[in-house]
């Protein structure tokens, strides 16, 4: 976006996701019960929903309804308003709910700023790893405050991939018929857990590259656009953006490569 009125908005969105990420963050991580339960299920009896997940959505709403009335949301776990301003937060109170079931640290809370159909801002806290990222288009990628920056690309049969699984048996079954294919031919498989943080480490060099079947756009709205901002490439079938049919993250001159390879496996279809 080139136009000089948005400067003032993306700043202005940035400061808002900060506070919103952080003040949920905390809840999360000093709230947590020692006998947190499932609250509920979605596409499957492992597709959970604990009742901080709808708690921290609560909160981040409410922030955003006091700070930005005019905006529209997108929540994963039901919040839906279209808004008069144009922008559109996407929000995943946590991503990584069965690790935050579990007790797992990798767990965050991600939140982009949508104007249109352009991400300006994209802010992901993972209070456990004592990080935040932060993205603002045209602007970098940071973590904390340092800059963050894609690891150069190495030969694809030294790149450390990262993946998750979806809910559904059949899908997962198909997902794991394509990481036996793949991971003879590469350094090896990673699986987080959370596909914001997934993005957030390939940003941060942590990760050569990550892909997925079925993710939301509440799960990669953030993710995706501090990936680009660090340098990295992102798409889904050739010529498509990412999707829930696929979503592909990497450095240049790696990317394609597993985009063609994860193309003739058929990753983008169950």
């Amino acid at each position: 976006m080139t136009d000089l009125k948005a400067e003032p908005l993306k700043a202005e969105l940035l400061e808002v996701a900060l506070e919103a990420a952080a003040r949920a963050g905390s809840f999360l991580r000093d709230g947590r019960p020692a006998d947190l339960g499932v609250a509920a299920t979605k596409t499957s009896a492992v597709d959970v929903v604990t009742e901080m997940d709808i708690a921290s959505e609560k909160l981040i709403t409410g922030f955003l309804a006091e700070r930005r009335p005019n905006d529209g949301v997108l929540g994963e776990e039901g919040a839906s308003t279209t808004g008069s301003s144009g922008v559109t937060w996407v929000i995943d109170p946590i991503d990584g709910t069965v690790n935050y079931l579990y007790g797992r640290p990798d767990w965050s809370v991600s939140i982009a700023a949508r104007l249109g159909d352009e991400t300006l801002v994209g802010v992901v806290a993972a209070p456990l790893r004592g990080e935040t990222y932060r993205a603002v288009l045209g602007e970098g990628a940071y973590v904390n405050d340092r800059p963050a920056r894609v690891r150069v690309a190495p030969p694809f049969e030294q790149a450390l991939v990262g993946t998750g699984f979806g809910y559904l048996a059949a899908r997962r079954a198909r997902q794991a018929d394509v990481v036996r294919e793949l991971v003879p031919h590469v350094r090896d498989i990673r699986r987080c857990g959370s596909a914001a943080i997934d993005l957030c480490d390939v940003a941060l060099g942590r990760l050569d590259a990550y892909y997925e079947r079925g993710l939301n756009p509440w799960d990669l709205a953030a993710g995706d656009l501090i990936a680009r901002e660090a340098g990295a490439l992102t798409g889904g079938r050739p010529g498509e953006v990412p999707s829930g049919e696929l979503t592909i993250a990497a450095a240049p001159g790696l990317f394609e490569q597993l985009q063609t390879r994860l193309e003739e496996l058929g990753a983008w279809h169950d």
